[in-house]
Protein backbone atom coordinates (compact mmCIF):
# COMPACT_ATOMS: atom_id res chain seq x y z
CA UNK A 1 0.00 0.00 0.00
CA UNK A 2 1.17 3.51 -0.66
CA UNK A 3 0.83 6.57 1.99
CA UNK A 4 0.06 10.25 0.71
CA UNK A 5 1.87 12.43 1.98
CA UNK A 6 -0.40 15.23 3.28
CA UNK A 7 0.77 19.04 1.87
CA UNK A 8 1.05 21.52 5.33
CA UNK A 9 -2.38 23.90 5.02
CA UNK A 10 -0.04 27.07 4.66
CA UNK A 11 2.88 27.15 2.84
CA UNK A 12 5.76 28.40 4.56
CA UNK A 13 6.50 31.24 2.08
CA UNK A 14 2.92 32.69 2.36
CA UNK A 15 3.30 33.20 6.25
CA UNK A 16 6.30 34.53 5.56
CA UNK A 17 4.77 37.14 3.82
CA UNK A 18 1.97 37.68 6.18
CA UNK A 19 4.35 38.30 8.59
CA UNK A 20 6.40 40.75 6.50
CA UNK A 21 3.60 42.58 5.60
CA UNK A 22 2.36 43.10 9.25
CA UNK A 23 6.19 44.22 10.13
CA UNK A 24 6.17 46.45 7.23
CA UNK A 25 2.73 48.21 8.27
CA UNK A 26 3.71 47.67 12.43
CA UNK A 27 7.31 49.11 12.90
CA UNK A 28 5.83 52.67 11.17
CA UNK A 29 2.56 52.63 13.66
CA UNK A 30 4.72 51.52 16.04
CA UNK A 31 6.94 54.42 15.65
CA UNK A 32 4.16 56.61 15.50
CA UNK A 33 2.62 55.55 18.82
CA UNK A 34 5.85 56.03 20.86
CA UNK A 35 6.68 59.77 19.02
CA UNK A 36 3.44 61.11 19.05
CA UNK A 37 0.48 58.66 20.88
CA UNK A 38 2.76 58.92 23.99
CA UNK A 39 3.58 62.61 24.24
CA UNK A 40 0.14 64.09 23.46
CA UNK A 41 -1.27 62.01 26.45
CA UNK A 42 1.28 63.40 28.88
CA UNK A 43 0.20 66.95 27.20
CA UNK A 44 -3.75 65.73 27.74
CA UNK A 45 -2.82 64.75 31.38
CA UNK A 46 -1.23 67.99 31.98
CA UNK A 47 -4.54 69.81 30.41
CA UNK A 48 -6.73 67.89 32.64
CA UNK A 49 -4.58 67.83 36.04
CA UNK A 50 -4.39 70.83 38.44
CA UNK A 51 -1.54 72.48 39.62
CA UNK A 52 0.45 71.32 43.58
CA UNK A 53 2.88 74.56 43.16
CA UNK A 54 5.20 73.18 40.73
CA UNK A 55 4.41 70.07 40.61
CA UNK A 56 0.92 68.27 39.12
CA UNK A 57 -1.69 66.43 41.20
CA UNK A 58 -1.79 62.68 39.88
CA UNK A 59 -5.10 62.03 38.00
CA UNK A 60 -5.65 58.38 39.18
CA UNK A 61 -5.12 57.65 42.67
CA UNK A 62 -5.75 54.75 45.10
CA UNK A 63 -7.09 55.68 48.63
CA UNK A 64 -8.43 53.72 51.13
CA UNK A 65 -9.59 50.71 48.08
CA UNK A 66 -10.91 52.52 45.94
CA UNK A 67 -9.79 54.34 42.89
CA UNK A 68 -10.35 58.48 42.50
CA UNK A 69 -10.03 60.63 39.77
CA UNK A 70 -8.70 63.45 39.99
CA UNK A 71 -9.48 65.46 36.23
CA UNK A 72 -10.02 69.44 35.70
CA UNK A 73 -12.20 70.11 32.43
CA UNK A 74 -12.10 74.09 33.68
CA UNK A 75 -9.68 74.61 30.82
CA UNK A 76 -12.05 73.18 28.45
CA UNK A 77 -14.70 75.09 29.29
CA UNK A 78 -12.80 78.19 29.90
CA UNK A 79 -11.29 77.55 26.16
CA UNK A 80 -14.46 77.18 24.52
CA UNK A 81 -16.03 80.79 26.70
CA UNK A 82 -13.30 82.88 25.75
CA UNK A 83 -13.36 84.92 22.06
CA UNK A 84 -9.60 85.82 22.09
CA UNK A 85 -8.78 81.83 22.08
CA UNK A 86 -11.67 81.65 19.50
CA UNK A 87 -9.98 84.39 17.39
CA UNK A 88 -6.59 83.03 17.82
CA UNK A 89 -7.50 79.30 16.50
CA UNK A 90 -9.42 81.14 13.31
CA UNK A 91 -6.30 83.30 12.67
CA UNK A 92 -4.11 80.49 12.91
CA UNK A 93 -6.37 78.73 10.31
CA UNK A 94 -6.47 81.54 8.35
CA UNK A 95 -2.99 82.19 7.94
CA UNK A 96 -1.66 78.79 6.93
CA UNK A 97 -4.28 78.12 4.40
CA UNK A 98 -3.44 81.35 2.85
CA UNK A 99 0.23 80.38 2.91
CA UNK A 100 -0.74 76.89 1.82
CA UNK A 101 -3.18 78.67 -1.27
CA UNK A 102 0.07 80.78 -2.54
CA UNK A 103 2.85 78.15 -2.49
CA UNK A 104 0.42 75.87 -3.91
CA UNK A 105 0.11 78.55 -6.81
CA UNK A 106 4.03 79.17 -7.09
CA UNK A 107 4.96 76.07 -6.91
CA UNK A 108 2.89 73.67 -9.21
CA UNK A 109 4.00 75.59 -12.04
CA UNK A 110 7.75 75.01 -10.87
CA UNK A 111 7.00 71.39 -9.52
CA UNK A 112 6.04 71.26 -13.90
CA UNK A 113 8.41 72.85 -15.39
CA UNK A 114 10.88 70.71 -13.23
CA UNK A 115 9.01 67.78 -13.91
CA UNK A 116 9.51 68.35 -17.77
CA UNK A 117 12.77 69.74 -17.77
CA UNK A 118 15.92 67.66 -19.87
CA UNK A 119 16.65 64.42 -17.44
CA UNK A 120 20.54 65.56 -16.69
CA UNK A 121 19.60 69.28 -15.88
CA UNK A 122 16.88 67.88 -12.96
CA UNK A 123 19.58 67.21 -10.44
CA UNK A 124 20.70 71.18 -10.65
CA UNK A 125 17.31 72.18 -10.10
CA UNK A 126 16.62 70.02 -7.15
CA UNK A 127 19.50 71.67 -5.95
CA UNK A 128 18.50 74.63 -6.03
CA UNK A 129 15.27 73.79 -4.49
CA UNK A 130 16.80 72.32 -1.43
CA UNK A 131 19.41 74.97 -0.96
CA UNK A 132 17.98 76.82 1.38
CA UNK A 133 17.23 73.94 3.40
CA UNK A 134 21.67 74.95 3.58
CA UNK A 135 21.48 77.75 5.70
CA UNK A 136 20.19 77.78 9.48
CA UNK A 137 16.37 78.84 9.46
CA UNK A 138 17.02 81.68 11.88
CA UNK A 139 19.53 83.32 9.89
CA UNK A 140 16.81 83.08 6.70
CA UNK A 141 14.12 84.46 8.09
CA UNK A 142 16.37 87.05 10.42
CA UNK A 143 17.49 88.25 6.80
CA UNK A 144 13.96 89.51 5.69
CA UNK A 145 13.86 91.34 8.77
CA UNK A 146 16.08 93.22 7.06
CA UNK A 147 14.86 93.65 3.78
CA UNK A 148 11.40 94.52 4.98
CA UNK A 149 12.72 96.86 7.67
CA UNK A 150 11.79 100.83 6.97
CA UNK A 151 15.07 101.63 6.81
CA UNK A 152 15.88 98.35 4.78
CA UNK A 153 17.32 97.15 1.38
CA UNK A 154 13.96 96.97 -0.22
CA UNK A 155 12.64 100.88 0.73
CA UNK A 156 15.67 102.26 0.17
CA UNK A 157 16.65 100.77 -3.24
CA UNK A 158 12.51 102.59 -4.09
CA UNK A 159 13.55 105.27 -2.62
CA UNK A 160 16.54 105.90 -4.24
CA UNK A 161 14.96 105.04 -7.56
CA UNK A 162 11.90 107.39 -6.69
CA UNK A 163 9.74 105.15 -6.49
CA UNK A 164 7.91 106.08 -2.67
CA UNK A 165 8.69 109.27 -1.08
CA UNK A 166 8.37 107.53 2.24
CA UNK A 167 9.26 103.89 3.65
CA UNK A 168 5.98 101.82 3.36
CA UNK A 169 5.28 99.63 6.83
CA UNK A 170 6.05 95.89 5.68
CA UNK A 171 7.67 94.55 8.92
CA UNK A 172 5.46 93.62 12.00
CA UNK A 173 2.32 93.29 9.37
CA UNK A 174 0.17 90.01 8.13
CA UNK A 175 2.15 90.93 4.89
CA UNK A 176 5.83 90.23 6.09
CA UNK A 177 4.74 87.01 8.36
CA UNK A 178 2.75 85.58 5.28
CA UNK A 179 5.58 86.45 3.07
CA UNK A 180 8.12 84.56 5.49
CA UNK A 181 6.25 81.22 5.98
CA UNK A 182 5.68 80.89 1.94
CA UNK A 183 9.54 81.71 1.43
CA UNK A 184 10.04 79.50 4.67
CA UNK A 185 7.83 76.30 3.54
CA UNK A 186 7.64 76.72 -0.19
CA UNK A 187 10.08 73.55 -1.13
CA UNK A 188 7.75 71.76 0.95
CA UNK A 189 5.16 72.06 -1.58
CA UNK A 190 7.42 71.91 -4.84
CA UNK A 191 9.20 68.47 -4.01
CA UNK A 192 5.93 66.16 -3.27
CA UNK A 193 4.72 68.10 -6.45
CA UNK A 194 7.52 66.99 -8.43
CA UNK A 195 8.03 63.59 -7.33
CA UNK A 196 3.95 63.00 -8.55
CA UNK A 197 4.46 65.03 -11.86
CA UNK A 198 7.19 63.17 -12.89
CA UNK A 199 6.16 59.70 -12.80
CA UNK A 200 3.11 60.90 -14.84
CA UNK A 201 2.72 58.84 -17.91
CA UNK A 202 2.53 61.39 -21.11
CA UNK A 203 1.47 58.83 -23.34
CA UNK A 204 -2.09 60.15 -21.75
CA UNK A 205 -1.56 64.12 -22.89
CA UNK A 206 -0.37 62.30 -26.22
CA UNK A 207 -3.86 61.11 -26.40
CA UNK A 208 -5.77 63.76 -25.08
CA UNK A 209 -3.96 66.41 -27.90
CA UNK A 210 -5.08 63.59 -30.42
CA UNK A 211 -8.58 63.05 -29.55
CA UNK A 212 -8.99 67.07 -29.74
CA UNK A 213 -8.25 68.44 -26.50
CA UNK A 214 -6.54 72.04 -25.98
CA UNK A 215 -3.43 71.75 -23.97
CA UNK A 216 -5.56 73.60 -21.61
CA UNK A 217 -7.98 71.32 -21.27
CA UNK A 218 -5.44 68.26 -21.50
CA UNK A 219 -4.23 70.01 -17.77
CA UNK A 220 -7.08 70.32 -16.54
CA UNK A 221 -8.44 67.11 -16.93
CA UNK A 222 -5.22 64.73 -16.94
CA UNK A 223 -2.54 66.69 -15.16
CA UNK A 224 -4.23 68.09 -12.08
CA UNK A 225 -6.36 64.98 -11.38
CA UNK A 226 -3.33 62.69 -11.70
CA UNK A 227 -1.21 65.12 -9.47
CA UNK A 228 -3.92 65.04 -6.28
CA UNK A 229 -1.93 63.07 -4.30
CA UNK A 230 1.37 65.49 -4.53
CA UNK A 231 -0.94 68.40 -4.14
CA UNK A 232 -2.16 66.76 -0.75
CA UNK A 233 0.57 65.74 0.46
CA UNK A 234 2.21 69.29 -0.32
CA UNK A 235 -0.37 71.42 1.31
CA UNK A 236 -0.14 68.83 4.53
CA UNK A 237 3.44 69.31 4.93
CA UNK A 238 3.04 73.24 4.71
CA UNK A 239 -0.49 73.72 6.14
CA UNK A 240 0.13 71.67 9.45
CA UNK A 241 3.60 73.24 10.45
CA UNK A 242 2.27 76.65 9.60
CA UNK A 243 -1.13 76.17 11.75
CA UNK A 244 1.76 75.69 15.04
CA UNK A 245 4.22 78.16 13.49
CA UNK A 246 5.86 80.11 16.47
CA UNK A 247 9.28 81.96 15.13
CA UNK A 248 8.28 83.61 12.04
CA UNK A 249 5.13 85.01 13.65
CA UNK A 250 7.05 86.90 16.51
CA UNK A 251 10.40 87.69 14.21
CA UNK A 252 8.05 89.32 11.40
CA UNK A 253 4.76 89.54 12.37
CA UNK A 254 4.87 91.78 15.43
CA UNK A 255 2.62 91.82 18.39
CA UNK A 256 -0.50 92.35 16.37
CA UNK A 257 -0.85 89.20 14.75
CA UNK A 258 -2.62 86.55 16.45
CA UNK A 259 -1.06 82.75 16.12
CA UNK A 260 -1.42 80.09 18.47
CA UNK A 261 1.91 79.48 18.32
CA UNK A 262 2.39 82.45 20.36
CA UNK A 263 -0.25 81.61 22.51
CA UNK A 264 1.25 78.62 23.65
CA UNK A 265 4.53 80.42 24.79
CA UNK A 266 2.66 82.73 26.89
CA UNK A 267 0.65 80.50 28.35
CA UNK A 268 4.19 78.25 29.20
CA UNK A 269 6.76 80.83 29.84
CA UNK A 270 5.19 84.10 30.56
CA UNK A 271 1.99 83.26 32.64
CA UNK A 272 3.12 80.02 33.70
CA UNK A 273 -0.14 77.83 33.34
CA UNK A 274 0.65 74.50 31.92
CA UNK A 275 -2.70 72.99 32.15
CA UNK A 276 -3.93 75.87 30.27
CA UNK A 277 -1.10 75.86 27.98
CA UNK A 278 -1.64 71.91 27.41
CA UNK A 279 -5.30 72.48 26.60
CA UNK A 280 -4.42 75.23 23.84
CA UNK A 281 -1.99 72.34 22.25
CA UNK A 282 -4.54 69.74 22.65
CA UNK A 283 -7.30 71.54 20.72
CA UNK A 284 -4.97 72.36 18.30
CA UNK A 285 -3.77 69.27 17.16
CA UNK A 286 -7.63 68.25 17.25
CA UNK A 287 -8.36 70.79 14.95
CA UNK A 288 -5.74 69.26 12.41
CA UNK A 289 -6.41 65.31 12.91
CA UNK A 290 -9.73 65.49 12.91
CA UNK A 291 -10.11 67.08 9.37
CA UNK A 292 -7.14 64.89 8.04
CA UNK A 293 -9.15 61.58 9.33
CA UNK A 294 -12.02 62.81 7.66
CA UNK A 295 -10.34 63.58 4.05
CA UNK A 296 -8.59 60.74 4.56
CA UNK A 297 -11.83 58.01 4.95
CA UNK A 298 -13.58 60.06 2.17
CA UNK A 299 -10.85 59.28 -0.25
CA UNK A 300 -10.41 55.54 0.96
CA UNK A 301 -14.10 55.75 0.28
CA UNK A 302 -13.74 57.38 -3.29
CA UNK A 303 -11.26 54.56 -3.89
CA UNK A 304 -13.57 51.70 -3.25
Amino acid sequence: MTTKTMKPLVEPHHVNRVWGRRAVIGVPMAFLLLVFLVPFLVVFKISVSEMDGVSFRDVVTWAEGAIHFHIKFDNYLGLAQDALYFQTYLSSLGFAALTTSICLLLAYPFAYFLARSPADKRPALLMLVMLPFWTSFLLRVYAWKMLLADAGVFNTLAMAAGLIAEPIKMMNTPFSMVLGMVYTYLPFMILPLYSNLVKMDLRLLEAALDLGATPWQAFWRITVPLSRSGIAAGSMLVFIPCVGEFVIPELLGGPETLMIGRVLWDEFFSNNDWPMASTVAVVMVLLIIVPMALFSKSRAEARA
